[in-house]
């Protein structure tokens, strides 16, 4: 599997953040196809509760490099990808890996 993790680092303005997250961005990105999972996750603190390095995670695994990169390229794809400029801008970390069990 193919998993693409989208790292978000903390929004100068949280709950406009979460606002726009969760009523522009995240319908927008619900439109692509092509993956076969997908995780959100909120960091609360790292284990010695300190503030965690990034606020945001989303993570979606794909069956093989192509398949991520059908889904990135198809019209939902791209308009996932344009949006993180309306709310994340420099704030975001992509990253592909495979996994491994």
């Amino acid at each position: 599997m193919i998993k693409l993790t989208i790292l978000y680092g903390h929004p100068k303005d949280t709950v406009a953040f979460e606002n726009y997250y969760s009523k522009t961005h995240l319908p927008i990105a619900s439109k692509m196809k092509g993956y076969e999972k997908f995780e959100l996750t909120k960091f609360l603190s790292t284990p010695d509760e300190s503030e965690a390095r990034y606020y945001r995670m989303a993570e979606f695994w794909f069956a093989s490099p192509e398949a991520l990169q059908t889904t990135m390229d198809s019209p939902a794809g791209q308009e996932t990808a344009a949006d993180l400029s309306n709310f994340a801008a420099d704030n975001v970390t992509f990253l592909v890996g495979s996994t491994q069990v």
